[in-house]
């Protein structure tokens, strides 16, 4: 989501200021009403960049494995009955060799001191924590059972981190493994193949066609690499400007959703995501409209979240989520089903949980069934390249060689 930089006067009419990532502007001027603020003046926020890399920005950030680290621990020092803020200082003294980490508990431990809700501290921590997180935050304050909510969180981040941690892997080998075919075509055609084109132009004779076809390539990647490497350029260029628009990008996510192999591990990874953060949500207390609105701001993929953008209008006109769900042809059919159960039994956070869990098995499935089909797929298409250059450099000398006898 873009950052907003906004000034508002606060309910003690002091002026703030301050940096907000929302979806638009009119969502973060509704959230400072809501708070009492006053709002001035909202605009995008603009920091120095090259080439898109962050020159300079005031803005902390942390990693997913440090924000797991923080929730975890401030869990542990709750459950043992010790207050937010010394909690807070605890922190603080066991991240010392973490920079970031520690300058972030400061930055959250003055707010708290100052009245401030763990929830605002954290919220006023612009684009370290996620809609969700802040949320989860708020209803365990509400409820009295913050050490609860953040022992839940830290179990919700870890499996969100191991659910990324194995699409992740998952990829290394194949992507290993294509690089190094590239690779080894390049070499052949750069370095190997015109080792012997000056051989073959001395002997006078007519190539072979195969011998003309790979002679052909290799001096056209020699003179022409800088139009590929331009087309590589424009092909991401392009692909970056179809993707930053929502329209594009929605037809572009069901293009992915579709695709042989890798759609299959797309909607798993989303199912098992959104369910998960949905019923993580429900089970903390957050209304069922709300948890569908920060779902829906956390799914990945355009096609999911219009999807549960018309579950939410569903639910407002007092139809159940599964109407909308039903409707929708991509998500899959036994969740709709599970999700329809839970409504009807009253268990809807049990059976998403559920859900989340069968996904995430599907999940691996759908990668070891895409790793055993594209790790020989990559394999005989590399040994066949490979092949059918040395055999037409063969077939090329047989030829010389003839023609000296």
């Amino acid at each position: 989501m873009p950052l907003y930089s906004y000034k508002a006067v606060n309910s003690q009419g002091e002026i703030e200021e301050g940096v907000k990532a929302t979806a638009d502007q009119q969502e973060l001027l509704s959230e400072l009403q809501e708070k009492g603020f006053i709002p001035l003046q909202i605009e995008l926020a603009k920091d120095k960049t090259f080439l898109g890399i962050a020159l300079s920005s005031t803005i902390l950030k942390l990693s997913r494995k440090e924000v797991l680290l923080f929730t975890g621990e401030l869990a542990t020092m709750l459950e043992s009955d010790l207050p937010l803020d010394r909690s807070l200082q605890v922190l603080i003294q066991l991240t010392e060799d973490n920079n970031k980490l520690t300058k972030l508990i400061n930055q959250v431990l003055e707010k708290v001191k100052g009245g401030s809700s763990l929830a605002d501290a954290l919220d006023s921590q612009v684009g370290v924590f996620s809609k969700f997180y802040i949320n989860m935050i708020r209803a365990g304050e509400m409820g009295g059972n913050l050490g609860d909510v953040l022992t839940r969180l830290s179990e919700y981040l870890e499996r969100t981190q191991e659910l990324k941690e194995t699409v992740t892997t998952a990829l290394i080998y194949p992507a290993i493994l294509l690089i190094m075919s590239v690779a080894s075509l390049l070499v052949m055609l750069t370095f190997v193949v015109p080792q012997f084109t000056e051989m073959f132009d001395n002997a006078g004779q007519e190539l072979p066609v195969p011998t003309q076809v790979v002679v052909a390539l290799a001096e056209g990647l020699q003179s022409y690499w800088w139009l590929m490497l331009l087309t590589v350029l424009v092909v991401i260029s392009y692909m970056k400007s179809q993707l930053a628009n929502p329209i594009r990008r929605k037809v572009w996510d069901g293009y992915f959703l579709v695709m042989p192999l890798f759609g299959d591990i797309m909607l798993h990874m989303e199912t098992a995501s959104l369910t998960r953060t949905l019923g993580t949500l429900l089970g903390n207390g957050v209304s069922i409209l709300k948890a569908l609105g920060i779902a829906r701001e956390t799914a990945g993929n355009r096609v999911i979240a219009d999807l549960l953008a018309d579950a939410e209008e569903q639910l407002k006109q007092g139809k159940t989520m599964t109407d909308a769900l039903q409707h929708g042809e991509c998500f899959p059919r036994l969740a709709v089903q599970m999700i329809k159960v839970g409504e009807e039994t009253g268990r809807l956070e049990e059976m998403l949980l559920r859900v989340a869990t069968i996904y995430d098995k599907q999940l691996r499935t759908s990668i070891e069934r895409m790793l055993a089909m594209l790790e020989p797929v990559l394999i005989i298409t590399l040994g066949l390249m490979i092949a059918g250059i040395i055999v037409s450099i063969l077939m090329a000398i047989l030829s010389v060689n003839d023609l000296a006898f």
